[in-house]
């Protein structure tokens, strides 16, 4: 990890251990540095649901030290959270997302969908017991997500609330390239799109399959992903349809 970003997750953290959001966003940053240093520039910028903040970073919006501070706090405003009010995500391989919605509509307790990550993979998150009805009620695989709450629902409406105060009271520029909301897809060209993406987007389902459509209309043909598991990557397989070729960044710089 280069020597800036390691100082500024240093001094947040302090002697404490630094959080889990913040190591995932630092190394994505780590990772876009490097794939500078070697010439590989971005011309559009997405993230999914956290990424986004390495997006607005790399999109030169959000300055590395605000970015670090922010998502520090994001992470404890969400661990506090999911204490406050548990809950659980699994993902649902194979329902057709339109039977997701619909069931989870006509749920009892809290549950909503949260994240249309590809044509075949649609999220669920809330209450244990109704996430539970609902996957049990749709055909597919269902896999538990190792996640410490339940992000993108209504139980992380007061996390949602403060992250919001410190997001009006951040700088942040217009981006220099542009950066497609992982919200519903559009592009975020001014300073008020951003801050706004990034105040509901803890709340927001991630549409990613949205944002393969934009980049699709953009005329994306490859996607380098600047995270360590290439998840994202993975998922691109999803979308046939669209012929982009996905390469994790530890290949690129292989």
């Amino acid at each position: 990890m280069s020597g800036g970003i390691q100082a500024a997750v240093q001094q947040q953290a302090g002697e404490g251990e630094v959080p889990y959001q913040l190591s995932v966003f630092a190394s994505s940053v780590d990772l876009l540095d490097k794939l500078r240093d070697k010439g590989v520039e971005p011309e559009v910028v997405a993230g999914h649901s956290l990424g986004e903040y390495a997006a607005a970073h790399a999109a030169g919006s959000l300055s590395l030290e605000d970015g670090v501070r922010l998502v520090a706090e994001r992470d404890r405003l969400m661990n506090e959270a999911s204490r406050e009010n548990p809950g659980v995500m699994v993902a649902l391989i194979k329902a057709d997302p339109m039977d997701v919605v619909s069931a989870v509509e006509e749920a009892e307790g809290v549950v909503v969908a949260a994240n249309f990550n590809t044509p075949r993979q649609t999220v669920i998150s809330g209450e244990e017991k109704a996430v539970q009805a609902v996957a049990d009620s749709l055909n597919g695989r269902k896999v538990r997500l190792e996640v410490a709450g339940a992000f993108h629902s209504p139980l992380m409406l007061e996390a949602s609330r403060a992250m919001s105060r410190l997001l009006l009271d951040v700088e942040l520029q217009r981006p220099e390239i542009p950066m497609v909301s992982a919200t519903d897809g559009a592009i975020l060209a001014t300073v008020d799109d951003l801050r706004q993406a990034l105040m509901g987007q803890m709340l927001s389902p991630v549409r990613w399959v949205a944002v393969i459509e934009r980049f699709r209309d953009l005329g994306v043909r490859e996607v380098v992903e600047a995270g360590e598991g290439g998840t994202l990557t993975r998922m691109l397989r999803d979308f046939p349809q669209d012929r982009m070729k996905g390469t994790t960044a530890k290949e690129v710089l292989a």
